[in-house]
């Protein structure tokens, strides 16, 4: 009977870690190879590593490359409306959660979805031979690996390998990634960032962070945050098999106020968002001292305040509906929060699409320096200094 414990035998302890190994390469594959190099371009790799994470990917998720990016680039670009391939904020949290695959495999079946989203994606021979035609055949070879090498355990350690992504990737990363978790950017999705620390799903936990910056090689974005994902991706770069194309640009301040030109406004509108984070985190002073003024009944100031820094960090079209009231009313009661927030609002129009040209933008920029500097809220006069010394990193 010892052939049941296959070529290589363990303690309990030891088949843990290798089912553990065995599905964090297959993480790191569909962090690295499907979503940040095929369906972003965020960087290059070199066919080495490239290779192997289509074959590896093979064996573990007989998923086909073309049908995985086109998915992921329609969700981009139909995010939370009723074409998104998996929204929970469209199908539910329960659906998305434990019937990820089946969607995924639903929309697979929408041909139109790979003639539009599925460009540039590998096209030669193994791809048409082998692993488009044969989806199937590498999640047999690797049931057959996982009991040659581990005996009865590589059943186990083989179920581990195949509800790994059908449960993280489709289930909690499309599913909890927009429903529940904190938020860095107010953009115009619901994703959200599951966990700070990037390691069980390969850094996709930061998801808030991918979905405001898309095309970007680095998921993390604050000094707490870690992406393992990044971590092999410079690991690859130091090695020559990797090439980073972008990553989310950054906002720095210079050491001296200078006059307001294209390039402050340039870095302005690259890093929108950041912008939009950092006046309401500001000007919360201003804020909380004016929201425990107001004391209203429906609402106690904690929440409020809560309320007003998520109010803030966005632009007014993507205030829900059903807090718009309860915004004009907080509004109304309050000078100072008036305007804060309409000189918030008035920052939008430098990135919202708009007829105007860039000289106009500008202007509008120096035009709204000048009356923050003037506004007597200190901390509104601040930031519009900050501003002054913008520049991208």
């Amino acid at each position: 009977m010892e052939w049941l414990n296959g070529l290589i035998d363990l303690p309990w302890w030891g088949y843990i870690v290798v089912a553990l190994v065995l599905t964090h390469i297959t993480i790191a594959s569909v962090t690295i190879f499907l979503h940040r190099h095929q369906a972003h371009r965020a960087l290059d790799l070199h066919p080495i590593p490239s290779h192997f994470f289509r074959f590896w990917l093979w064996l573990t998720t007989g998923q086909v490359t073309k049908e995985w990016a086109a998915i992921h680039r329609k969700h981009h670009a139909r995010c939370e409306t009723a074409e998104d391939p998996h929204s929970p904020q469209v199908l539910g949290i329960k659906k998305v959660m434990w019937e990820g695959a089946e969607l995924y495999r639903a929309a697979c079946k929408d041909r139109s979805i790979m003639e539009k989203f599925g460009h540039g994606t590998p096209d030669d021979w193994l791809e048409h031979n082998l692993y488009t035609k044969h989806t199937g055949k590498g999640i047999l070879l690797m049931l057959a690996i996982d009991v040659l090498l581990f005996g009865a355990a590589g059943l186990s350690i083989w179920a581990v390998q195949m509800a790994w992504i059908p449960f993280f990737a489709a289930g909690v990363i499309n599913g909890i990634g927009h429903f529940w978790g904190y938020r860095n950017f107010e953009n115009e999705d619901a994703s959200t960032n599951v966990l700070p620390w990037g390691i069980l799903i390969g850094g996709e936990e930061l998801h808030n962070n991918h979905h405001t910056f898309g095309t970007s090689a680095k998921l993390s974005y604050k000094w707490f945050e870690f992406d393992i994902g990044w971590m092999y991706i410079r690991m690859l770069e130091i090695a020559g098999l990797a090439k980073v194309r972008k990553v989310a640009p950054r906002l720095v301040e210079e050491q001296r106020t200078q006059q307001l030109d294209l390039e402050h406004l340039q870095a302005i509108i690259a890093n929108r968002y950041a912008v939009a984070a950092r006046y309401a985190r500001e000007l919360k002073d201003v804020y909380r001292v004016e929201v425990e003024k107001l004391h209203l009944p429906e609402l106690k100031a904690p929440q409020l305040v809560r309320k007003m820094k998520v109010w803030l960090k966005q632009d007014a079209k993507d205030t829900p509906a059903q807090e718009r009231e309860q915004l004009a009313v907080v509004l109304e009661k309050s000078q100072v929060l008036h305007t804060v927030y309409s000189m918030r609002q008035e920052l939008s129009r430098l990135w919202e699409r708009s007829s105007l040209t860039r000289d106009e933008l500008l202007k509008e920029l120096q035009d709204w320096c000048a009356r923050a500097e003037a506004s007597g809220i200190e901390s509104l006069q601040r930031f519009s200094l900050s501003l002054r010394r913008a520049s991208v990193a």
